[in-house]
């Protein structure tokens, strides 16, 4: 069964974002698609510190959070959908040091697994988060769903975003693409595998050239 892991990276629990990705997960849910809600952004999470355990024991050394539970989540799931509200033009802090750990500690491949950026703004900032999400995304060979206008709601509370109707338009469409996406994947992967991938150039230029 197709499974997607959905990332609520905002403080509130019942706010703006949690409406949106609630959307998605009615359309997931109608297209028998699976569906799991991390709430993370009102947990205590520490940034990446570099320290190079994750690449020696496959986890990353802060256990007290939930970046390694959302791991083995991620590792199963066949996409993943990040929301965030936008603070300073800019996802939520909390977020980006989960996403930084996540996808760094990480060492599975994640090639193929779709993703899918949610943004929630009162006005001004959304385009630029999205942005940021997606980068996430484009860095670890995972085709980005999209939808008819960036993936975006308005709205200070979560019942203004319920009076956004195109904004919850192009999130019920964006779930729909998704959902084709992965299936269409999923079926090609079984039938011819994954595209080939190249590793091991590694650009630095030491001589200064």
């Amino acid at each position: 069964m197709t499974k997607v892991l959905l990332i609520n990276g905002s403080p509130h629990t019942d706010g703006c974002t949690a409406e949106a990705l609630k959307e998605m997960i009615k359309v997931f849910n109608d297209c028998g698609v699976e569906t799991e809600l991390l709430h993370i952004g009102n947990k205590n999470i520490r940034g990446c510190i570099s320290c190079g355990y994750c690449s020696r024991n496959g986890a990353c050394v802060f256990k007290d959070d939930p970046v390694n539970e959302a791991a083995k989540k991620l590792k199963e799931a066949d996409g993943l959908v990040i929301g965030s509200p936008v603070y300073y033009g800019s996802p939520n802090g909390t977020l980006l040091s989960f996403l930084d750990r996540l996808f760094y500690s990480t060492h599975f491949s994640k090639q193929m697994k779709v993703g899918a950026a949610v943004v929630s703004c009162r006005r001004g900032g959304n385009t630029a988060s999205f942005d940021v999400l997606n980068k996430y995304f484009t860095i670890s060979s995972m085709p980005v769903a999209s939808s008819t206008y960036w993936n975006q709601v308005h709205g200070f509370t979560a019942e203004d975003v319920r009076k956004d109707k195109e904004g919850l338009q192009v999130i019920r469409n964006l779930a729909r693409n998704m959902t084709f996406l992965m299936k269409a994947i999923a079926a090609e992967k079984e039938r011819s595998g994954l595209p080939e991938e190249e590793h091991g150039a590694f650009t630095s230029f030491p001589d200064g050239k």
